[in-house]
């Protein structure tokens, strides 16, 4: 573990970063890492060794079933991570429907979350702590029509009865503690609320994705609430006061008396009329004691920067 913070406590270090992994076919990042020559590889292995985490959860990686891509990932690591988990995501995963109106069903923004092949761009857990499979949840199949108060905008015959929430995952991972209690760790990646039309399609989805959380720690959901302690990890995609996106569920949620918010800034810059945004969240649960936080610059031609949040060990 990680001993920082002025005491220097023995402390938990979970990070979040959007890495940017994301290939146009299935396998080619697999491939691309395995050979070694992805030219964003050296920075990306510098930055995942400069945040020493405990805990590292990566957005845009994508994702395939063997985990080839994030085993190599770790293999090029100086301190390779232990436990490795690739989150499988929704992202081009078919629908059927014709989302978005253009008189096809087979198109990207027709998947479960926009994506050009099952698997692209998806989440990935990389932890120094053992993974509780049995206590371990996948929310990323619940119906976006089921969640209470959900603001679907029009969709085709029979695409609510089989169009999910998340466009990437909901997940809760339950990890163990050094004294063999779980911390569940949960994370997500809501989709950017633009990229559509006066529907407002995705900026619904993005509010509704991030209205999930405070739902499921209400019990408003068919799920039973996360047990504590907690941390929720992610990109919500949304910035509580700039850029595009209704901000109300986001602003919403960092205020939650459930919840701690240690950071604030901006945490990408996608450069011209956009410019510097906050998207990405770590927000620990309010037994948990923070001990430090931060934020750091991201490699060389990235666009987000790796966000952290030591936290003292919960007592029993």
């Amino acid at each position: 573990m990680v001993l920082t913070g002025p005491a220097q406590a023995e402390g938990l270090r979970i990070a979040f970063w959007n890495v940017e992994m994301v290939r146009k076919g299935p396998g080619l990042l697999a491939r691309d890492l395995l050979r070694g020559g992805d030219p964003a590889l050296p920075g990306a292995v510098e930055t995942i060794a400069a945040l020493e985490a405990d805990v590292l959860v990566l957005g845009g990686f994508d994702f395939d079933a063997g985990g080839l891509a994030l085993s190599a990932l770790n293999q090029h690591l100086p301190r390779p991570y232990p436990h490795l988990l690739p989150l499988r995501p929704n992202t081009g995963i078919p629908t059927g429907h014709d989302l978005d109106g253009n008189g096809r069903r087979d198109e990207a923004r027709d998947a479960q979350g926009f994506g050009t092949f099952p698997g692209q761009g998806g989440m990935a857990i990389l932890s120094r702590l053992p993974v509780v499979t049995e206590q371990s949840r996948d929310f990323s199949d619940f119906l976006w029509r089921d969640l209470p108060g959900a603001d679907l905008p029009p969709l085709p015959d029979g695409a609510a009865e089989v169009l999910r929430l998340s466009t990437t995952g909901h997940h809760d991972t339950a990890l163990t503690l050094p004294d063999g209690r779980a911390l569940h760790l949960l994370t997500w990646h809501g989709t950017t609320p633009a990229f559509d039309g006066p529907e407002d399609r995705n900026g619904r989805r993005n509010r509704d994705e991030t209205r999930f959380w405070p739902l499921l720690m209400e019990g408003a959901l068919p799920y039973d609430p996360p047990g504590a302690p907690f941390v929720l990890a992610g990109q919500a995609n949304t910035d509580p006061e700039k850029g595009e996106g209704d901000p109300a569920a986001i602003r919403a949620l960092l205020a939650d008396p459930r919840l701690q918010s240690p950071l604030s800034g901006d945490t990408v810059d996608y450069g011209g009329k956009v410019g510097p945004l906050r998207v990405s969240y770590i927000l620990p649960s309010a037994d948990l004691t923070v001990l430090d936080a931060g934020v750091i610059p991201a490699p060389e031609g990235a666009r987000h920067r790796p966000i952290w949040v030591e936290l003292a060990l919960p007592r029993p």
